[in-house]
């Protein structure tokens, strides 16, 4: 296959939406009458799918409580965006420069998240970016990182297969769903997990800075 892959991570990676996830996430609990978690443990499950992140944050409490979690916290997102209350989700410097340079390069590019196919739609359309990727994978179809589906779907529909594909990504959930699926991992520390944790779970290579990007997919 002559293709190349590479699949972004949205939350952290594309843009920095901690500010929006920590508050609906303080929502959610409140709405359960739950004491919420610190905000730096929320920025650690960012990448995880909903349950799943809730079922981090809470171990101790059972699927109900998760399921009911989950659901507050869509319920906030809703009523933040229905309320104007959400804060733009800033791209990181740099990142429109490096689709171009991969674009340039002869890369398609993808995207793989937990968010769920409404929230990256309106954030892709929000910065121009609808048309950059060939492959949209998110939380509403697949089971949570690290399992390998989404990038196994993303290879499947982009005609790629592992060896030509790398996955970009700020958690170790990241990298870890990059090595379950065979694929190349590049961690970037501009996001919510640091250089050690990204090396820790199995990162090829590092990218400090959006513009190291290109060279670290090579």
């Amino acid at each position: 296959m002559s293709s190349r892959l590479a699949v972004f991570d949205c939350d952290g990676t594309l843009v920095d939406s901690q500010a929006n996830i920590c508050r609906a996430m303080e929502r959610a609990y409140a709405a359960g009458g739950i004491a919420a978690p610190p905000r730096a443990a929320i920025r650690g499950i960012v990448g995880l799918s909903l349950v799943e992140a809730v079922a981090t944050l809470s171990p101790h409490g059972g699927a109900d409580l998760h399921r009911d979690l989950a659901a507050g916290y869509k319920a906030a997102f809703v009523a933040m965006r229905a309320a104007g209350e959400l804060e733009a989700e800033p791209l990181y410097d740099g990142l429109v420069a490096a689709l171009d340079t991969l674009q340039a390069d002869g890369w398609l590019l993808g995207v793989a998240t937990g968010k769920s196919d409404r929230g990256l739609a309106f954030l892709l359309a929000h910065h121009g970016l609808s048309d950059r990727f060939v492959t949209l994978q998110t939380a509403d179809r697949h089971p949570s990182k690290p399992h390998p589906s989404m990038l196994e779907t993303a290879m499947a529909e982009a005609g790629t297969d592992a060896r030509a594909t790398v996955m970009v990504g700020d958690t170790s959930y990241d990298m870890h769903m990059a090595r379950n699926a065979g694929v190349r991992a590049i961690g970037v520390t501009w996001g919510y997990h640091d250089e050690a944790v990204l090396r820790a779970a199995g990162a090829d290579a590092i990218a400090h800075a959006c513009g190291d990007i290109h060279g670290s997919c090579a």
